[in-house]
């Protein structure tokens, strides 16, 4: 059973938007990864097919204790797979509806008038348009080598450094065994799609984490002042919160929520194995932390990656399952402007990221323009990256100040990043975030947007 649980959590955070495949799968500290691989793959593949079988079964309103990721699991496996290897009430759950379930699949195939089971899959629900085109992006874990030194070691496993890339379309040439650094952030490397480093020393030693450049956006731009207070309000799996930490260089604190037991477990993991030591986790919901809660007065940064549709990542989900439904999407878009509202709370707060990994005006552009015309008075937008070729949506005046990415236009997910500051009475002037990898973010002890860049210094921890 322990298979079919580990299948189902996986399927669980990539419909929440937690990472690819492979990371889930990897992070799930299940000891076999290529069978569980397989059978989540599988089921990802026939899931359309799976949730036709569940809806004219009515299995889900039969058993309403059955989790619905784990449902297609079990089906997938009965019907599609090599027959179910597990005991217990589930395997008596799956059996006693299996009539139900075949004759269901019998009446699916003579509706679509095909024989075999392979042919109720249409290739184009296989797999999420872009996913052969964004490459595999890797950053450099600062809290334990430097650039230079991972550039070094993979040289010397025989990869070919062709330096700096100066445009997106050398990004997408690449190929065979080669690899550039990133043409925006300091310390991300890219190499041709596919390739695959779960295995890889500097992997499994926390010297490097597979992180898309558009997830990397977030922690790049909120740019903590060193010593900072920081809080990453729905922070599961954690590559996010290791981006701060390195940021902050293990200095400040960072305070991160996510309601979850068992991804504050795995992030806790993660965290550990990348070195990051200032933090705190929290299994507790972001909406009900007390802002006046003496612990967070001195809070200035909040990063705000709330759950989302997940429609702007590749590598996930077939695309039918990538459109959720009107009534998804208002429900998800009140809980975000809920909790976009209560970040801007905290009465020490200086600047805020909000971003998301939605395609959908409805979470992104139109969140934030309700929310400013609630806290506008205190909060603005800043341009953040003035030279990111996608602007927001013009849905409210001044939203192109806010960020987009896609597979064709940037080669990432999909992804939506806009910058918050406090301003007013007593507040900084405006400010411009980082235009190229060359201009890192604004550092400094205090919210001071106006002062000059500092140089940061590279550890010089050799990756042998």
């Amino acid at each position: 059973m322990a298979l079919y649980s580990a299948a189902a959590a996986v399927l669980e955070g990539l419909e929440r938007g937690d990472g690819g495949v492979k990371t889930l799968v990897y992070n799930s500290r299940f000891p076999h990864v290529r069978q569980l691989y397989a059978l989540v793959s599988e089921t990802l593949r026939y899931s359309p097919v799976l949730e036709k079988l569940l809806a004219g079964a009515a299995l889900l309103q039969a058993e309403k204790k059955l989790p619905p990721q784990l449902a297609k699991v079990l089906v997938y496996d009965l019907l599609f797979g090599k027959g179910l290897k597990c005991g217990g009430r589930w395997k008596v759950l799956a059996r006693r509806h299996r009539a139900r379930l075949e004759a269901e699949l019998a009446r699916l195939k003579v509706q679509q008038k095909v024989s075999r089971n392979e042919d109720l899959l249409a290739p184009a629900q296989a797999a999420s348009p872009g996913a052969s085109q964004v490459p595999r992006y890797v950053r450099v874990n600062t809290l334990k080598t430097c650039v230079d030194d991972v550039i070094d070691f993979f040289k010397r496993q025989g990869y070919s450094y062709l330096g700096k890339a100066a445009s997106v379309e050398e990004l997408r040439a690449l190929s065979g065994k080669k690899f550039l650094l990133d043409l925006h952030l300091p310390e991300l490397l890219v190499f041709p799609t596919q390739t695959d480093f779960h295995d890889n020393l500097l992997y499994t030693s926390g010297h490097i984490i597979l992180q898309d450049k558009a997830s990397c956006l977030p922690a790049f731009l909120l740019s903590p002042a060193a010593s900072s207070h920081v809080i990453d309000a729905c922070a599961a799996p954690g590559n996010k919160t290791s981006h701060l930490a390195a940021l902050l260089k293990n200095k400040g604190q960072i305070f991160a929520f996510d309601v979850d037991a068992k991804r504050l477990a795995t992030m806790n993991t993660m965290l550990m194995r990348a070195g990051v030591t200032a933090f705190q986790l929290a299994q507790q919901d972001f909406l009900a932390v007390d802002p006046a809660d003496p612990k967070y007065r001195k809070v200035t940064y909040i990063l705000l990656d709330p759950s989302c549709s997940g429609s702007g990542m590749v590598n996930r989900l077939p695309r039918e399952e990538a459109a959720p439904s009107a009534e998804r999407l208002q429900a998800l878009a009140a809980f975000q402007r809920k909790a976009l509202s209560h970040a801007l709370s905290f009465p020490a707060l200086w600047r805020l990221v909000y971003s998301t990994c939605s395609l959908h005006q409805e979470e992104n552009e139109d969140v934030v323009h309700a929310v400013l015309q609630e806290k506008g008075s205190a909060f603005r937008l800043v341009n953040a990256f003035p030279s990111w070729p996608c602007r927001g949506l013009a849905a409210f005046p001044g939203a192109e100040c806010c960020l987009r990415a896609s597979p064709a236009a940037t080669l990432t997910h999909g992804f939506f990043v806009a910058v918050l500051e406090r301003h007013g009475e007593g507040a900084a002037a405006p400010s411009s975030l980082p235009a190229a990898a060359g201009e890192s973010p604004q550092h400094g002890a205090g919210p001071e947007p106006g002062a000059a860049p500092r140089k940061r210094k590279r550890k010089k921890q050799r990756v042998k």
